[in-house]
């Protein structure tokens, strides 16, 4: 009899499935973002497919990619040695759930960091708060909206605000300060060329304190 799945077998058996070659596009929050910003060292939290990992990279910034799928790692690391930008990604397999990476960053990034396991994810996103250089930047984007290509379809899943995600990382507000909190819609394209109107929580906060 097969037990029932763990966070990391579930996340493996997704990302083996995906269908491999490119990354596909970056989140464009993500692209946004980083545009505005010199180019630095990024963290990249749940790297899935690679898009935001190698648009970074292919755009000067140091990447460290991150995700609980090795599959997803791999193929990171694949692909950037495809493009010839291996030197500028690094790739690491944590469960958020238990490690962190080490490092101080000038931008990481949070996309979608949803799970149907359990994680705290107010803990995991601290975290990333403390890894900020001076004047560093962390980016968290939620769904506002299920898309009909979602692997969580419940329609009693909650999506937190941007106000709640901040007000939940209770940070000191002389040491880090909220750069960005909106809902934006946006057209989006799923598997197949499905589109869909969504809706993104988005948070941007900075750091400003020295580090220890």
């Amino acid at each position: 009899m097969t037990g029932a799945p763990t966070a990391e077998s579930f996340w493996e058996q997704h990302h083996r499935a995906r269908r491999r070659g490119s990354a596909g596009h970056p989140n464009p929050v993500l692209e946004e973002t980083a545009r505005t910003l010199p180019p630095g060292e990024a963290l990249d939290l749940g790297c899935g497919a690679g898009g935001d990992t190698i648009w970074l990279a292919r755009h000067g910034w140091q990447v460290t990619a991150v995700d609980i799928s090795n599959a997803a790692v791999e193929r990171v690391r694949a692909l950037s040695r495809r493009l010839g930008i291996d030197e500028r990604v690094t790739g690491e397999q944590h469960d958020l759930a238990r490690s962190f990476p080490d490092g101080q960053f000038d931008l990481i990034s949070a996309q979608y960091l949803h799970t149907p396991f359990a994680l705290d994810r107010t803990r995991v996103l601290r975290s990333a708060a403390y890894a900020l250089r001076p004047g560093g930047h962390l980016l968290i984007v939620d769904h506002g909206s299920t898309a009909p290509w979602s692997w969580n379809r419940d329609a009693d899943t909650h999506h937190p605000s941007p106000g709640k995600t901040a007000a939940g990382l209770a940070l000191d507000p002389a040491r880090w300060s909220v750069v960005r909190a909106d809902m934006p819609h946006r057209r989006a394209t799923g598997p197949g060329g499905r589109t869909a109107t969504v809706t993104d929580n988005v948070l941007l906060i900075q750091r400003h304190d020295r580090t220890s």
